[in-house]
């Protein structure tokens, strides 16, 4: 397990957020692998906390579905099966569905304008930054379609599954890095669906999997773990 450099995180309540956040971009980069032990005195010493925060984060980090926590054994990152994957896939596409035939009516001026600044970055993107920079406006670009939809419980809902797909693109992108040839075209797309006020118009899709997509499962003798990107695509 690849354990930062120590870190000093302010006090609480922004201590236990921070022992979350910090956890989670440690699973979503690569640094700890699908089904390692989550040591807590390990992480405690790693991050500078005590093991209270850990636990606690431990808590929230398995119900976002980044970890298990198996009884009298301690914490393991998750090794993603089949139908986890289309799970998320599948509600994700239902949820954005419903985002774009809200937002293609409703969008701004002032949300246009914040979505135009995001594909500029994502125009700018250096072919060597890490996943994590691509995912980020990639998600960046989808929360503003949401809030452009302007329903309450369906950003709710957004958020509920947000930073499991913020896992499965990190994942995707650091096997297939291909965000900088087609991420910009296909977002700036969804953005002329919107301004065109056509819910029923859907942008075009390249037979290449971009930075959306969801990464396939492998088979094993055991569990299926996360390999590269599958010909399966969701909606951007």
């Amino acid at each position: 397990m690849a354990l930062p450099d120590q870190i000093t995180f302010a006090s609480s309540p922004a201590l236990s957020r921070n022992v979350v956040d910090a956890l989670r971009a440690m699973i979503a980069s690569g640094a700890v692998g699908e089904g390692e032990h989550l040591k807590e005195s390990e992480l405690a010493d790693a991050l500078g906390v005590s093991r209270g925060p850990i636990r606690e984060a431990f808590q929230q980090l398995e119900n976002e579905g980044f970890i298990e926590l198996r009884r009298h054994r301690g914490a393991f990152v998750t090794t993603l099966r089949r139908r986890d994957i289309e799970e998320v896939y599948s509600l994700r596409i239902a949820l954005e569905q419903l985002a774009m035939e809200r937002a293609a009516t409703r969008i701004t001026p002032a949300i246009l304008a914040r979505m135009n600044e995001v594909l500029d970055a994502m125009q700018h993107v250096s072919p060597d930054a890490p996943a994590s920079e691509a995912v980020a406006l990639d998600l960046d670009f989808h929360d503003l379609v949401y809030e452009a939809a302007d329903h309450d419980r369906l950003m709710r809902s957004w958020r509920y599954i947000r930073s499991q797909v913020s896992f499965f693109l990190q994942v995707r992108n650091r096997s297939h890095p291909d965000f900088v040839s087609v991420g910009y075209a296909e977002h700036r797309q969804i953005r002329d669906v919107l301004v065109a006020g056509d819910p029923g118009r859907r942008p075009t899709r390249s037979s290449t999997t971009s930075g959306d997509a969801l990464p396939a499962p492998r088979r094993s003798r055991e569990r299926p773990g996360l390999i590269a990107a599958s010909g399966r695509r969701d909606p951007a």
